[in-house]
């Protein structure tokens, strides 16, 4: 098994722009993507739905980075007064909106016989409706405001390839694929770029309490470095899309992935 390379430091990327982060609380990609937008010079704004987590990250981020560059609220993305409020509160902080980056998502393991309808609609309505929402709420700012900007959307390599157990998630991550090509079409004409970033396997705490340690050492073993991706390595590519290195990218899903068929 490789080990990860070296953590590439900061270049200033994003220096003076704005940023949203959703499910930015805690060591996954969001919070991954949180830490590297501030590294890049942005001035981010995390959401999540764990309150208590939040406000925890929110705290290490700013003490790192300086309070002036770092605000938070609490967001389930289900409820659409709660994704007005986040991005009413990045314009109000931050006087602008730049970036914003998808990344709340809900998954879960049941065979299509077994799974109920209600963890269907709930997979579908965090994953893709969440997204959906987050997306229309950044876009309207956008193109009223007429100064461009970026959406990341954190889509999953499932929306691709079959997974048992993953039907509700890898049909909402086919969504969120499908979302960021329509809506890419849709925003170019007052400059805004809709991409998304499609991870096979970053591991972190919150995955390793939903996966046992027999699924993840099999997805392991696809994968051609015979390693997992470190969330830091999945926000890189989200970075790269919220910069203006990918200024002709749009409607685009770059695969983030070493894995093989």
């Amino acid at each position: 098994m490789s080990t990860p390379p070296p953590y590439v430091p900061g270049h200033g990327l994003l220096a003076g722009r704005s940023a949203v982060v959703t499910a930015a609380a805690g060591a996954g990609i969001g919070g991954a993507t949180a830490r590297r937008l501030l590294e890049e010079g942005a001035r981010v704004v995390v959401s999540d739905a764990h309150a208590r987590r939040l406000e925890l990250s929110e705290a290490e981020l700013a003490a790192e980075f300086g309070a002036d560059r770092v605000a938070s609220l609490p967001c389930d993305v289900t409820d659409e007064t709660q994704v007005a409020a986040l991005f009413d509160l990045a314009e109000e902080r931050h006087g602008c909106l730049d970036v914003v980056v998808n990344n709340a998502g809900l998954g879960g393991t049941a065979d299509l016989v077994d799974m109920a309808d209600e963890q269907w609609a709930r997979v579908l309505d965090v994953t893709l409706n969440g997204t959906f929402r987050c997306t229309r709420a950044a876009l309207r700012r956008m193109k009223a405001a007429g100064a461009g900007g970026v959406v990341v959307n954190n889509a999953s390599v499932v929306g691709w390839r079959a997974q048992r157990g993953q039907a509700h998630y890898a049909a909402a991550k086919a969504g969120v694929m499908a979302l960021t090509r329509c809506a890419a079409l849709e925003a170019a004409g007052y400059g805004v770029r809709v991409n998304a970033v499609s991870p096979s396997l970053a591991v972190h705490p919150h995955l390793v309490k939903v996966t046992t340690p027999e699924l993840l050492r099999e997805l392991t073993t696809r994968e051609a470095f015979g390693r997992h991706a470190e969330p830091w390595e999945v926000a890189n590519v989200i970075v790269f899309l919220a910069s203006g290195y990918s200024s002709y990218l749009t409607g685009e899903v770059l695969s983030v992935s070493s894995q093989h068929p």
